[in-house]
């Protein structure tokens, strides 16, 4: 890429990011989520869904995070358990076409896992107001869990929020900064 091209570039998303008029882009926000080991004969690493709902409101995502699966089956076999996550599935899961850039991603090993929401392409044009954080875990053999934690957006102060699951998911926490 010559010098110029990148200066119009960069001039752009400059300009993109002034037009928002958000100043949530300035913000620091992450979720933090637990995935315990169990202690199973067959443990199978779980499938996860992040979306985001209407404080109050049991409604279509309104905006989706992350969704992790088992992305290496052939033929895209890993999707056929998506809709074990019930809720995702039914606030917005079955409309999304998955692999979906920039939330999909494979499923994780148990431990502490980081969700950078910083710069998320699904907040870009999201509208002011309370929300949930939903995050629902299903694993094969396995159960089902559904967890969710309040956000004030846009980020205009600091925020934290924690859940503690009690199967499927460990410590949730959410901490954001202007």
């Amino acid at each position: 890429m010559n010098p110029t091209t990148r200066h119009s570039l960069v001039a752009l998303g400059a300009l993109g990011t002034l037009a928002t008029g958000s100043s949530a882009w300035a913000a620091t926000a992450q979720l933090k989520l637990e995935l315990p080991r169990l202690n199973v004969a067959e443990y199978h690493r779980p499938y996860v869904a992040v979306w985001l709902e209407k404080a109050g409101e049991s409604g279509p995502a309104v905006a989706q995070l992350a969704v992790w699966y088992d992305i290496k089956k052939s033929n895209n076999g890993g999707t056929k358990w998506l809709r074990d996550m019930r809720q995702w599935w039914r606030q917005g899961g079955r409309n999304l076409t998955v692999p979906a850039d920039g939330i999909s991603g494979a499923t994780r090993a148990p431990g502490e896992q980081v969700i950078s929401m910083d710069n998320h392409p699904s907040l870009a044009n999201l509208p002011a107001g309370n929300y949930e954080i939903v995050v629902e875990s299903s694993r094969e053999a396995g159960g089902r869990e559904v967890q969710r934690l309040p956000l004030t957006w846009p980020i205009k102060s600091a925020q934290k929020a924690t859940a503690q699951g009690e199967h499927e998911l460990g410590a949730l926490e959410f901490t954001a900064k202007p």
